[in-house]
């Protein structure tokens, strides 16, 4: 197990070491002057030297490459053009914004898609089997900003029950706050929904054809017992093997619904960063949002190494 456990860090390591350089190298190929963005109109040429000179521009690359990476080894994420703060700290004041709005879409994608998919299998072949299947399919294919945009006229404009964008602190009011996260909470969890109801639906149906679930069966079993305490269990394992991704997704598919719903988290202040020029906010960014991403693949790749023994041999 110790041997699994180390294969799967120095994968994660190297994962994140190549998404740093290709951050770092990708930013910096951008054509354009940052001084430019962030002077003044009609500024000389002189003011942007010295902007240039401030922000450490103009030094060779590889210098900045250097000075990047010993930022990280000292766990500094360097310092905004724009906001004169730490890249850290103002990662970590939008942080649970981001934060509740992946783990709550995470979770009703996992909760209503499990559901759904024992819906379809246990009714195989039935008006529910295909109903869901469908609509799993069209979950799938509907892009989230569209269907952000499609939300927001329905129940913000049209029917007038939710607030169309915005973020209310939980500790400001409980209430202001499920009502502002309930709208983007469903948009993101609605895309992967599909993923998890069409493979659970798949496990479902191998495993209620063994044997094991027949000798259940004839020993005259709740149905209910038979599938949630007997099925249920193995046919979960395929879709924990995809929970990590699931989760990326959502985080990656969370900068664009924090754009659509004007929530303040990771994800705006990363597309703001984009808009201004402002480098070192985009790196830190996205190397934060890859950091997490692969720590939850991590915790994924361990669960499963303890439920099924033969992943530690590969």
């Amino acid at each position: 197990m110790w041997a699994f456990i180390r294969r799967r860090l120095l994968v994660s390591l190297a994962v994140l070491g190549v998404v740093s350089a290709a951050s770092f190298a990708l930013i910096w190929l951008v054509p354009g002057d940052v001084a430019a963005s962030l002077a003044d109109p009609g500024a000389s040429a002189e003011e942007l030297q010295r902007i240039r000179d401030r922000l450490g521009l103009d030094k060779p690359k590889l210098q900045q490459v250097a000075e990047w990476y010993g930022n990280l080894a000292r766990g500094s994420l360097g310092d905004s053009f724009l906001l004169n703060r730490p890249v850290t700290t103002a990662i970590v004041e939008r942080l649970p914004v981001t934060l509740t709005l992946a783990t709550l879409g995470f979770g009703l994608a996992l909760l209503a898609g499990v559901a759904i998919g024992i819906l379809a299998a246990t009714r195989h072949g039935r008006w529910a089997d295909q109903a869901a299947m469908t609509a799993s399919v069209v979950g799938l294919s509907i892009p989230d900003f569209w269907l952000a945009l499609m939300a927001i006229f329905l129940f913000a404009v049209h029917l007038n029950w939710l607030p169309a964008t915005g973020y209310v602190p939980f500790a400001e009011s409980p209430t202001g706050w499920l009502r502002s996260i309930v709208l983007p909470v469903s948009v993101l969890a609605i895309t992967q929904m599909g993923l998890v109801a069409r493979m659970t639906r798949s496990a479902m149906l191998e495993v209620l054809g063994l044997d094991y679930i027949r000798t259940a069966r004839a020993k005259g079993l709740p149905a209910a017992r038979v599938v949630l305490g007997h099925a249920l269990r193995n046919a979960l394992i395929p879709v924990l093997t995809v929970a990590g991704i699931i989760f990326g997704v959502l985080l990656g598919g969370a900068v664009v619904i924090e754009q659509v719903f004007a929530l303040p988290g990771v994800g705006r202040l990363i597309i703001d960063g984009v808009l201004r020029r402002d480098y070192p906010v985009i790196q830190g960014g996205l190397l934060f949002l890859a950091t997490v991403y692969v720590l939850v693949n991590l915790v994924v790749d361990l669960a499963y190494g303890a439920i099924d023994p033969r992943v530690r041999l590969r």
